[in-house]
């Protein structure tokens, strides 16, 4: 049986002067189990720093020369963003990643750090960002109200 690893829950966590940052005791433990270390990069949608682990960039590689023409403008951009962006982070014996100065500038994170649990990845804002955000979603959710569709029986 497939052991599921989701990042989840809403963190806060201090920063310190140089960057470093607690990475919440459930992420740290997907990481350990899986031996792997957590990779960040500026979000391309967000004033925010996405987070993963490395399989799921390698997932995302697939799906970008799928979907895309190697050699084209769409492919070059979106590959330099992300995979030009990002770092990967171990974590030391007190659990701390230390993100770069060019991550909390875009990120506009300066004491504090939100974590938020996205399924499969995280992402890192500023507590003020991420509450205007937050608000903005359950807005926006609550008056389109999404539905899923139930998946299709094989035949």
């Amino acid at each position: 049986m497939r052991k599921i690893f989701l990042f989840m829950d809403t963190i806060f966590n201090k920063v310190d002067a140089k960057g470093r940052v607690s990475l919440p005791a459930d992420y740290r433990a997907i990481a350990k189990e899986l031996s792997t270390e957590i990779v960040c990069y500026r979000s391309l949608s967000a004033p925010c720093i996405e987070g993963c682990l490395e399989d799921s960039l390698d997932k995302l590689a697939t799906e970008i020369e799928n979907a895309t023409d190697f050699f084209s403008e769409t492919q070059d951009n979106l590959t330099n963003l992300i995979f030009g962006d990002a770092k990967r982070f171990a974590f030391d014996s007190t659990g701390r990643i230390m993100l770069t100065e060019k991550l909390l500038k875009h990120a506009q994170i300066t004491d504090t750090a939100v974590f938020v649990g996205k399924g499969r990845k995280f992402q890192i804002w500023n507590p003020q960002n991420w509450e205007k955000e937050e608000a903005r979603i359950r807005a926006e959710v609550m008056k389109n109200r999404p539905t899923l569709k139930a998946p299709k029986e094989q035949e």
